[in-house]
């Protein structure tokens, strides 16, 4: 049994931290990771792969919801097992709310990234039931890390990427567009004018004015990449490397509704700790505004999402063992 005693942490003292905790202690699960967070009608959803080690057979999607104050005992939602028996890893659940009111959970199952497919199911509970999983479309991966976005238009736009089978494997972000809420999709490359560029995977979306859209991410360049959309995400500028720190790891970002922009990510080009968040006007100029974690160890793959009562919710790994739960409010952490 997966202990729900929650253990709130004195040591983040920035004042914009609300609440700090585990979402589950004292668990049987070795390895946790790739967390995600969705806020619905019934509460707050999380959601994160687990097993003995990541890629073993035995990965799979693990979810907890937060009622009166305090998560529940995680569950099992989605595994690897096939109809011939076989068990394969699952891979970065990621949480949609979905235009119809329903909650989507996209998630991966495969041997490796290289060779993984897409598969989704819908909870119309809050997450407490789920339908039977479903797989993507050919060639449709779905949300690869983070969470997609929908805009003005219902258009939903969903950051995805691709990893090649050789023994240096080839890195390329995409992106995949539902104009009907999902039953079908189309997939957006960004230009690459020289033919040249950074090995990049698991975009973050970031929303701004007259239609441009921003996405961010994991290289293996030693830097944050982006990328610039001018028409929603129909077209896609040419990716290249920010003056951000990356080590190769993931990160997440959310458009807060005063304009603003939230990035968590490792402030570093090596390692995975520390882990930070910055805040930015307008997606170019960035200020870092807080540590969430800097002693040793391993804290990433962060989830951000603002809820519809205002505050900012973050998931991240925590030592490949548990999953953390920091609570923001953005009108504390700095312009």
């Amino acid at each position: 049994m997966l202990s729900t005693r929650v253990t709130v942490r004195a040591q983040l003292t920035h004042p914009a931290v609300i609440r700090s905790e585990f979402i589950y202690a004292g668990a049987p699960i070795p390895s946790a990771h790739a967390s995600t967070i969705a806020d619905t009608p019934q509460g707050l959803v999380a959601a994160w792969f687990g097993g003995s080690h990541e890629g073993a057979d035995d990965v799979a999607i693990w979810l907890s919801r937060l009622v009166d104050g305090r998560w529940t005992a995680p569950v099992t939602v989605a595994t690897g097992e096939q109809s011939d028996g076989r068990s394969l890893p699952c891979w970065n659940p990621v949480l949609a709310p979905w235009p119809d009111g329903t909650l989507r959970l996209f998630y991966k199952v495969g041997p490796s990234p290289a060779r993984w497919w897409g598969m989704w199911t819908v909870s119309r509970d809050g997450g407490i039931t789920w339908s039977r999983a479903t797989r993507l479309p050919h060639g449709i991966l779905g949300p690869v890390k983070n969470k997609p976005v929908q805009l003005a238009s219902g258009v939903i736009v969903s950051g995805s990427s691709s990893e090649t089978a050789e023994q240096d494997p080839r890195w390329r972000i995409h992106f995949e567009l539902s104009a009907d809420s999902g039953r079908s999709w189309s997939v957006v490359r960004p230009a690459s004018p020289n033919g040249v560029e950074p090995d990049a995977i698991q975009p973050a979306i970031l929303v701004h004015p007259d239609h441009r859209l921003q996405a961010l991410g994991r290289t293996r360049s030693g830097y944050i990449f982006e990328s610039w959309s001018l028409d929603d995400g129909r077209h896609w500028g040419p990716v290249t490397l920010t003056h951000f720190p990356n080590p190769n790891s993931g990160l997440d970002a959310v458009t807060l509704r005063d304009g603003r922009h939230l990035l968590v990510y490792n402030n570093t080009r090596q390692g995975r700790t520390p882990l930070n968040v910055a805040v930015s006007p307008d997606g170019r100029a960035w200020s870092e505004v807080m540590e969430l974690e800097s002693t040793p160890g391993e804290y990433s793959y962060p989830a951000v999402i603002q809820a519809r009562d205002g505050l900012v919710h973050i998931t991240y790994t925590w030592n490949r063992n548990r999953i953390m739960h920091v609570v923001l409010d953005p009108t504390k952490v700095g312009r």
